[in-house]
């Protein structure tokens, strides 16, 4: 029996399209994707993403505790910053990717991806030690992405400038959105600027309300999980699930960026190092030939399989089919001719670089 966000009502009143994701009813659409779109990539849109986690990790070993976690290092982590890292098991498997916000060097709140939430939970309790609590407060929060070029212009209706975070990756709590209190941080998921409001569960109409009031004139739109997917494609961020799971390493999902070898220990650490390089990695691909490549698609070079498409779709802003796929490390560089095979037929693609979209 799937759950209902905070947001329901709100979803059915615009028009939403529900569907059944990550145990909640979600709009998949409201009108049309490509729309959505192309609303998120040159004005604004706005999200619900309250199926998202909220998890608190407070005490004096919070800092030990999430550096043991966590492939990515929070030593040096400052008060009112973000930082992406992911979780891996003992085998070097990715668990899941989350967000770790510092309230405090003794108070941190991590954002776990909606499916995995109780999974990574469990694992977090079942790791803890010395003076350090963790507790799931997801049920009392909602979570609304306001995404876009225009998300500042609109949030300038409702904040003093001082009031909102000025640099990606930081927040700022205690911020009164027409007398609601948030946290609000500079963070999203689609690769435009935004913002990411947390409220408490009965707040969440009425703030949705207001972002949707105050940006009538930026030409903002709700919008679904579709053209989540879309944006997060064209920008190659990686979904779990798809570029990750518990068997991909974070180097082969091309997420050395987050993950410090250098600090003294983390979960899954050694059997990263006895992995050696990586034998699989994550590449793009421009679709050159007839069709849409979607995801679990055999990838192949000279008639010879290399690997398989973990997403992939049309991109409306690009105006064309793209891919991410993983595929044997050094098989295909950049500007090789492979082919990807669609329901027993080949299409032919280009390995690009990642991302296939940045914005400017």
């Amino acid at each position: 029996m799937e759950r209902k966000t905070p947001l329901y009502d709100q979803h059915l009143s615009c028009g939403g399209k529900m569907v059944p994701f990550a145990g909640y009813l979600l709009p998949v659409q409201y009108t049309d994707v490509v729309e959505e779109h192309m609303a998120v990539r040159e004005k604004a849109g706005i999200f619900d993403v309250s199926h998202m986690g909220e998890v608190l990790l407070q005490g004096k070993d919070a800092l030990a505790n999430l550096n043991m976690l966590f492939t990515n290092d929070f030593t040096n982590l400052a008060d009112g910053r973000v930082r992406y890292s992911p979780m891996c098991n003992e085998h070097g498997g990715i668990v899941d990717d989350l967000l770790v916000y510092r309230m405090s060097a003794e108070k941190y709140m991590v954002i776990p991806n909606a499916a995995n939430r109780e999974k990574d939970v469990e694992f977090i309790r079942a790791h803890l030690f010395g003076d350090v609590t963790v507790e799931d407060i997801s049920d009392s929060i909602a979570q609304i992405a306001l995404q876009g070029p225009k998300s500042r212009d609109i949030l300038l209706q409702l904040l003093p400038g001082e009031r909102i975070p000025a640099k990606y990756y930081t927040f700022l709590e205690d911020i009164q959105v027409n007398g609601i209190p948030c946290i609000l941080s500079q963070t999203g998921y689609t690769g435009e600027d935004g913002y990411e409001f947390y409220c408490r569960a009965q707040d969440a109409a009425k703030l949705w309300t207001t972002l949707l009031e105050a940006g009538s004139e930026y030409g903002i739109r709700p919008c679904g999980l579709g053209c989540r997917d879309t944006l997060r494609l064209e920008a190659a961020m990686p979904l779990y699930g798809h570029e990750m799971n518990g068997e991909i390493s974070p180097l082969e999902a091309g997420l050395n960026f987050a993950i410090k070898m250098q600090k003294p220990d983390f979960i899954g650490k050694k059997a990263i190092e006895a992995r050696g390089g990586p034998q699989i990695t994550r590449v793009g691909l421009k679709v050159t030939g007839r069709g849409i490549v979607r995801e679990d698609c055999p990838v192949f070079l000279d008639n010879r399989q290399i690997g398989r498409t973990t997403s992939g779709t049309y991109c409306p802003y690009l105006k064309g089919a793209y891919a991410m796929a993983l595929v044997e490390a050094g098989a295909a560089p950049a500007g090789t001719k492979v082919q990807a095979e669609v329901r027993g037929r080949k299409v032919d693609a280009e390995i690009v670089p990642l991302p296939f979209y940045k914005k400017s």
